[in-house]
């Protein structure tokens, strides 16, 4: 959260593609000294700069997309997405046969950020120069104005669903649906399945459907799939609830954050930064409040209750106005 008006401020300042691979070469030094640390005040420190360096890519390659985005006549967002979320999934995997072969931590994390930093490094030729746009230069970093704050209101609705499924949902299967231990994860992974599912499919569907019209599906979705799951809390309702919700958050932000690099007042890498303004407090403040529901009412209540961000969503862009 502190590193996006920094990050805003760079983008205004200098190409896209050079935050980027600044972004990417500290991320992965981050990464590697993570297998280091040895004291508690050590590890906050490297994960508030892991966090730091994470924005300054995150912002800057969503910037490279829109560019990318701007050489074709289809929709071609979503499937970025799609590619970060087989990350996570790789990731995973990696770890899941490198921690029983006993591979050291440090090991571990060193090998993997010098080949991620070499696949950085390799591509960055190819990437795209974007100077920054004059209007962009004089207006220094800012929250959003009135015609980015709806769309930083969409993104908060899709981050908070994201941030609650992300915290919550495998307690959910374990408190409320008492789903056996063995299966107590299967919640999330069939939401971050269906989610990437979603993006890799969101692209065909906004070139037939259009963006606004997607939106609203996806607020339905988010919806009615976690009513369904604090309505009917079963392994498969449940399950098929979390399904819906995946389906629902997956193309969200990249068309969020395509609208947005779109707008005229700003350049697309501060728009963007501006807009995850107020989309990642979704991640901050609405998954304690999903706790604090729990603990006055349960877990099925809170999950009604996250509902009405679908709603909201769709009451959002039933007004919105894409930029041409």
């Amino acid at each position: 959260m502190l590193t996006l008006p920094v990050t805003g401020a760079l983008l205004q300042r200098h190409s896209s593609r050079r935050i980027m691979l600044i972004g990417a070469v500290l991320y992965n030094l981050m990464l590697a000294l993570l297998g280091f640390v040895t004291h508690t005040w050590q590890l906050v420190l490297v994960l508030f700069c892991f966090g730091c360096s994470r924005n300054l890519l995150n912002i800057s390659v969503n910037a490279q997309s829109v560019g990318v985005q701007g050489l074709y006549d289809r929709p071609i967002l979503a499937t970025f997405h799609g590619v970060w979320s087989v990350a996570g999934f790789a990731a995973a995997g990696l770890s899941a046969l490198l921690i029983p072969a006993n591979v050291s931590l440090p090991y571990h994390m060193v090998v993997v950020s010098v080949l991620l930093t070499g696949v950085a490094l390799s591509f960055f030729p190819n990437s795209l120069v974007l100077k920054p746009t004059k209007q962009a230069q004089k207006t220094g970093f800012s929250l959003p104005d009135r015609s980015l704050l709806g769309f930083g209101l969409i993104a908060f609705t899709s981050m908070a669903c994201e941030g609650t499924m992300y915290d919550w949902s495998s307690i959910y299967f374990e408190k409320a649906v008492h789903a056996p231990k063995a299966i107590v994860t299967a919640g999330f992974t069939a939401y971050m399945v269906a989610m990437t599912v979603g993006r890799f499919s969101g692209d065909w569907l906004v070139s037939r459907l259009g963006i606004s019209m997607m939106l609203r599906y996806s607020g339905f979705l988010m919806s009615l799939g976690l009513l369904l799951a604090a309505l009917f809390p079963t392994p498969i309702t449940a399950g098929l609830g979390f399904v819906m919700v995946g389906l629902g958050v997956s193309c969200v932000i990249p068309l969020v954050f395509g609208m947005a690099g779109k707008s005229s007042n700003l350049g697309s890498g501060s728009a963007i930064a501006a807009v995850s303004t107020v989309g990642y407090f979704g991640f901050l403040i609405v998954p304690p409040v999903v706790g604090f529901v729990a603990e006055a009412a349960n877990l099925r209540w809170s999950l009604a209750l996250m509902s009405v961000l679908g709603a909201v969503m769709i009451g959002l862009v039933w007004n919105l106005k894409e930029p041409s």
